[in-house]
């Protein structure tokens, strides 16, 4: 199996690595996480989270220590920021194929690895710079341990309850007691079908905990006894905030997290579906009950959760993914796929290819039809110079012969059409991160960032106006000094165009500078 591993390492360096500096990260997860992590850096204080040198009470510092550690190796970078999500998507991969050959077969090893790379969010997420991905591992980690423990252990004790508590308390270091939170309910519902008997040897249940108190003491312990609990209090009414209100506009219909699922991890989600009916039968050892009892759990709480982020129910992909392997693996001997899904796949891949077909060229030709454009701010976001080769478009095409071809060759040969599916979608991301993606964030940001970059050397202070960024801080190096305005040289005001009267008026003697992009920048005259 080394041949394997190998080729699997090959696949996902060359899916997930190049290309990652690409683009500017984007508003406001990935900047926000990119500038804590720089804030270590630039303070030398790895214990305490910050944002513009201030307490940040939303995230625990695991995933900031990766970030900064990729920093001062590589430089305060995109690439540096996005690195680990790379290295989680390699490890990843590794951890799917291994659970895939121990608990089925080779063949469904690699269904399963094909069907992830190959199917968008789940792909897209390893290119990012957010969270998710490896509180997502770890996660998945800790209930798949803790799966091994009660279905597949003695009664004495188990070595997999560690595993499941050390990967549990990873979660917690990563996002917060939610790491937790999602273990126990997904506990809970096993004990609810199983009518609540003992589900471990107490050896195990003691060790499972301990090691979950141990792991999380390593932070959390360490924040308590140093400058007392405001951390967790904080923490908690923040979550206790996402839960009950839509913080910063984030609502969203109860259904959300169900479209973007269904919607977003084209094509798995797709192949996935009939697993949910009654009459579908499992693996034998157990292990797809778990898949479904944690991707209920992710999609139902998060559903529940007033505020709804994209990222919040990413937690399913795994699970589902794992379901969808089942699936297109008895497929390859037995047709199980329906034809409504093969039609699905196909109605839903074209939609897709043609919007990547006439995005492009709509933009290229954008000086035909931009006059039509009444929203002041998005009149501007098209202004921005942003450069369009001409065959972009080429992407959109490709990727609607990769759905043809598949489809066509899915009677004669489902192994084949399952692999150019897979493949051909992998690779037509990645493309679509190349040459799409930067031209895309070129309207929305990046007139705003080329100006925090210009100015990062100036020891200035950076004032936004009726809008909310992280931006200036990463882009605009912000310093302990030029955070505060007193000990700034310089004062910079943004806004977005349509607010220029109110900025003006708050500030009578600011001196216009420019309007670029949507943006409008402006000096204020500091008196020392």
């Amino acid at each position: 199996m080394n041949r394997d591993r190998l080729l699997i390492l090959l696949l996902s360096l060359i899916l997930f690595v190049p290309f990652l500096g690409t683009v500017h990260l984007f508003d406001w997860d990935e900047i926000n996480f990119a500038e804590s992590a720089r804030e270590m850096l630039q303070t030398g204080n790895w214990w305490q989270v910050t944002i513009n040198y201030e307490p940040f009470r939303e995230k625990p510092p695991l995933f900031f220590w990766m970030q900064a550690l990729s920093m001062a190796l590589f430089g305060v970078s995109e690439f540096a920021s996005r690195l680990p999500n790379a290295v989680c998507g390699i490890i990843t991969l590794q951890v799917i194929f291994s659970i895939g050959l121990k608990w089925q077969n080779r063949t469904f090893a690699w269904a399963w690895i094909l069907l992830y790379v190959g199917s968008f969010l789940p792909h897209l997420y390893f290119k990012s710079g957010i969270i998710d991905p490896w509180f997502n591992l770890f996660i998945f980690l800790s209930i798949y341990h803790l799966f091994i423990t009660i279905e597949h252990s003695k009664d004495g004790f188990s070595k997999h309850s560690i595993y499941a508590g050390l990967f549990s308390g990873l979660a917690i270091l990563t996002k917060g007691p939610v790491g937790f939170l999602l273990l126990f309910l997904t506990f809970l519902v096993w004990l609810f079908v199983n009518r609540f008997k003992r589900p471990a040897a107490w050896s195990s249940i003691g060790a499972f905990a301990g090691t979950v108190l141990l792991v999380s003491f390593v932070w959390f312990g360490y924040e308590t006894i140093q400058n007392g609990p405001w951390f967790l209090v904080e923490f908690l009414q923040y979550q206790a905030e996402l839960f009950l209100h839509p913080v910063a506009g984030h609502k969203q219909p109860f259904f959300y997290h169900f479209l973007v699922v269904l919607l977003g991890c084209f094509p798995l989600s797709i192949i996935a579906l009939p697993v949910f009916r009654k009459r579908f039968q499992g693996d034998d050892h157990g292990l797809s009950k778990w898949m479904k009892y944690i991707f209920w759990v992710v999609l139902i709480l998060f559903s529940i959760v007033t505020t709804k982020i994209v990222h919040y129910s990413s937690m399913t992909y795994l699970p589902l993914s794992y379901l969808a392997a089942i699936m297109i693996t008895r497929h390859l001997s037995v047709p199980t796929i329906k034809r409504w899904q093969f039609n699905w796949i196909t109605i839903q891949g074209l939609i897709l290819g043609i919007v990547f077909m006439i995005l492009p060229i709509l933009m290229y030709f954008k000086e035909d039809w931009v006059d039509l454009v009444e929203d002041p701010f998005a009149l501007g976001n098209l202004s921005a110079n942003v450069n369009w080769i001409g065959w972009e478009w080429i992407i959109g095409l490709a990727f609607i012969f990769v759905i043809l071809f598949a489809m066509r060759m899915k009677a004669k040969s489902p192994a084949r059409s399952f692999l150019v599916l897979s493949l051909g979608t992998a690779f037509i991301i990645s493309g679509i991160m190349v040459a799409i993606v930067p031209k895309i964030e070129g309207y929305s940001q990046r007139s705003a960032i080329k100006f925090f970059e210009a100015h990062q050397n100036e020891n200035a202070h950076f004032e936004l106006v009726k809008y909310k960024s992280y931006a200036h801080y990463f882009y605009g190096r912000v310093t302990p000094e030029s955070s505060q305005l007193e000990t700034a040289d310089k004062h910079y005001i943004i806004c977005k165009i349509q607010h220029v009267e109110h900025l003006t008026e708050s500030n009578p003697t600011a001196i216009h500078l420019y309007d670029q992009g949507g943006f409008a920048f402006y000096e204020l005259t500091l008196s020392k």
